[in-house]
């Protein structure tokens, strides 16, 4: 069984819900539990911990907590949220045992986690008021982010290059991608059924459909072609690592700027979690610089 190493400064507060810190600084940090963690990604984990771990209880000690509790019912919600991923209780009584926690454990580190956050949520109501001034300032200042790029639906028909199959070689396949690409100048409509027959891509069974493109989505020389064309184009051969392709161009949806309107909804609570967020830690920076001078 993991047992986490308690730095001795750590208080006894903090001791109670290392296991449970330390548990979710290795998913995040790793996607591992602490038990699977090589010595120094297991380091940085008790690091984490240890600061997450004292900047909690350095929360819950000052006079804005003292007003905020957790009811019973949010506490057996979130523990019973966490229970439902697992097959059985338990398997999940294992896996927390096997990180160092017992039920009750459990439980009290998910009652922290939510009285901190409720004072954090408390500390972020102070926030000014997102007006619409705001949201039409942040409009004009930042057009680019409310561009959408050209869209193109596009097909291929693709032949694979591969040296150690006799009809892939290079000259091979540069043959067989040429006799398809004569038969489409001759019937253009006959992409689909072409591609279903001879295209060494999985899009085959769809006709050679790609689907939806922006622009960058694939191999830059096939991006290049395909945002040259017209609708209805069929381009030459074109060359990517992973053989010869021929493009379509199915349709062609023009980029486009959201308008203010529309914009409005996500811009403001863009706005008003920046602002809740920069309340929150101007509130811990205090909390960090009064305990280092002393107060």
């Amino acid at each position: 069984m993991y047992m986490p190493t308690r730095s001795p400064m750590v208080s006894p507060l903090v001791k109670s819900a290392y296991p449970y810190l330390a548990l979710k600084a290795a998913q995040k940090l790793f996607g591992k539990s602490p038990e699977a963690l090589l010595p120094e990604e297991l380091a940085r984990v008790q690091t984490l911990a240890d600061k997450q771990g004292a900047l909690e209880a350095r929360i819950l000690s000052t006079p804005e907590a003292h007003s905020v509790l957790v009811p019973d019912a949010s506490v057996r919600a979130a523990f019973n949220e966490v229970l439902q991923r697992y097959p059985d209780a338990d398997e999940f009584l294992s896996d927390l045992a096997r990180n160092g926690l017992a039920e009750s454990d459990f439980a009290s580190a998910l009652e922290r986690e939510l009285r901190v956050d409720a004072i954090m949520q408390k500390i972020a109501s102070a926030a000014d008021k997102v007006t619409d001034t705001d949201v039409d300032l942040y409009y004009q200042y930042h057009p680019e982010q409310f561009m959408k790029p050209e869209v193109r639906s596009a097909r291929h028909i693709l032949i694979t290059i591969n040296e150690s199959i006799p009809e892939n070689t290079r000259p091979q396949a540069r043959t067989r991608i040429d006799a398809i690409l004569a038969q489409l100048r001759s019937s253009p409509d006959s992409f689909e059924q072409l591609a279903l027959s001879h295209s060494e891509c999985p899009t085959a069974l769809d006709g050679g459909k790609l689907g939806d493109v922006t622009p960058g989505k694939l191999f830059p020389e096939l991006d290049r072609a395909l945002f040259a064309m017209p609708v209805g184009g069929i381009s030459d051969v074109l060359e990517s690592e992973l053989g010869f392709h021929i493009l379509r161009c199915d349709a062609v949806a023009p980029a486009y700027c959201i308008d203010l309107e529309q914009a409005r909804p996500k811009i403001r609570n863009l706005l008003i979690k920046r602002r809740r967020h920069a309340v929150q830690q101007a509130w811990v920076k205090s909390l960090m610089q009064a305990d280092r001078s002393g107060l």
